[in-house]
């Protein structure tokens, strides 16, 4: 058995060794191009939808973001890849891509960047990651640490070293590799100079990454978790300036920049309330929550995120009435964001509204399937004896484990279902 397990992996080692598009070097994966894509585009909604969702408030800035990053695309080793460029209505400064080419940037770096030529850093950093293949290649690693761990517990039952392994595949998948990251860095200002911008942009970037990550040492806010998966550098600052100086000057382009993101930038004041709200919550200091929350919706009307907070907050004050027009304005705002029909979904189950909770709550999970919505479903089919129906999304809500998952399993042996 351990042979033939051993023989497989070898197997696919040199079944799945391929050449990265970008550097020319060898590269593991274990799938093709299609079956990359076709990944990305299954995550994307998803990714967009669990991260704040796009940011709607001003379109334009989509299509700015959008517009910068395809003209990066094209001087990338794979221009004809699906590139989709995206604004998420995120606080924390971020930036990711997708295998296939589905990049998002967050507000909450947009309002840190200066100009363009910083703005086309960030995207072109992300254009190698998905040209490069990064995403196949950590998902390479993380089946070949899953196909390491079979072969040594068919060797040992040393618990330590099968604790490593599983460490070992955990990490494969969460984080890219400090080469991928040291390669964005390099092949991305490549086609930043290609388009004509200026590489101390991609210089700058890392001094704003570096400096926050420095500031944010002492503290455990969201930003944490952020630098625990981007973990910035004075090396990467450093190999930035070192190509940088040997680059012809470039252009910046801010006033555009500073143009396309002048709503954003104005409404600054308003998140960072919001954000504050959400402290004053963690701190259960419920009435300067709301105080807050009630300050950035003055500031920005439009935002459906700070209706949402506002609904919780008065739905946690039994305040019914109140909080369901807080989440029917969410909603009204930003029908495409699955959050507000969750919450709203709850609040009239609560109420005992089970109709009309089943359809927001079936919208919700549409958009994004969650445990909670997943639960409440089943709770509702088992009231209308649909039986079939309630173990379907009770087994959906088990799969997540927790509190909730005990009460999914619960109600699925009511049903007479067998549930080890």
């Amino acid at each position: 058995m351990r042979i033939l397990i051993l023989s497989l992996f070898i197997l696919l080692l040199v079944t799945a060794c391929g050449t990265n598009p970008v550097t020319g070097k060898r590269q593991v994966t274990f799938m093709s191009q299609a079956q990359e894509i076709n990944l990305g585009r299954r995550q994307y909604v998803p990714s967009l939808q669990s991260q704040g969702g796009s940011y709607i408030i001003d379109p334009s800035l989509n299509t700015y973001v959008n517009r910068v990053g395809q003209s990066l695309a094209r001087h990338s080793a794979q221009p004809n890849l699906p590139y989709e460029f995206t604004v998420l209505n995120n606080d924390v400064p971020n930036a990711w891509a997708l295998p296939g080419g589905k990049i998002a940037i967050n507000r909450g770096l947009l309002v840190l960047l200066e100009d363009e030529a910083q703005l086309a850093a960030v995207l072109a950093h992300e254009v190698v990651h998905a040209a490069a293949r990064h995403g196949a290649e950590r998902h390479a690693s993380h089946v070949g640490f899953q196909l390491l761990g079979t072969i040594t517990q068919a060797q040992t039952n040393n618990a330590l070293v099968n604790q490593v392994v599983g460490i070992g595949s955990g990490g494969a998948q969460a984080f890219y590799s400090r080469e991928n990251e040291l390669e964005s860095d390099y092949y991305g200002i490549n086609y930043m100079v290609r388009e004509g911008y200026a590489a101390d942009g991609a210089v700058e970037l890392q001094q704003t990454f570096l400096a926050l990550s420095q500031k944010n040492k002492a503290s455990s806010d969201f930003l944490s978790t952020f630098f625990a998966s981007h973990p910035p550098s004075a090396e990467r600052v450093a190999k930035n300036r070192q190509r940088a100086q040997n680059l012809p000057t470039g252009k910046r382009n801010k006033t555009e920049f500073v143009r396309a993101t002048q709503q954003i930038r104005r409404d600054k004041r308003a998140y960072d309330k919001h954000l504050s709200a959400f402290k004053a919550a963690t701190n259960k200091d419920w009435d300067k929550a709301l105080t807050l929350t009630l300050e950035a919706i003055g500031a920005q009307p439009k935002e459906a995120r700070f209706y949402i907070t506002k609904g919780q907050l008065l739905n946690r004050e039994t305040n019914n009435k109140q909080a369901l027009s807080a989440f029917t304005t969410a909603i009204k705002l930003d029908p495409d964001y699955f959050l507000a029909h969750l919450r709203r979904g709850l609040l009239r189950h609560k109420m005992q509204r089970y109709k009309s909770a089943e359809a927001d709550l079936s919208t919700s999970h549409q958009l994004l399937p969650t445990q909670m919505a997943s639960f409440f479903l089943g709770d509702i089919a088992q009231r209308n004896n649909d039986r079939q129906r309630a173990i379907r999304y009770y087994r959906q809500a088990q799969q997540s484990g927790g509190d909730i998952g005990k009460q999914a399993t619960d109600r699925m042996r009511q049903l007479g279902v067998s549930v080890r």
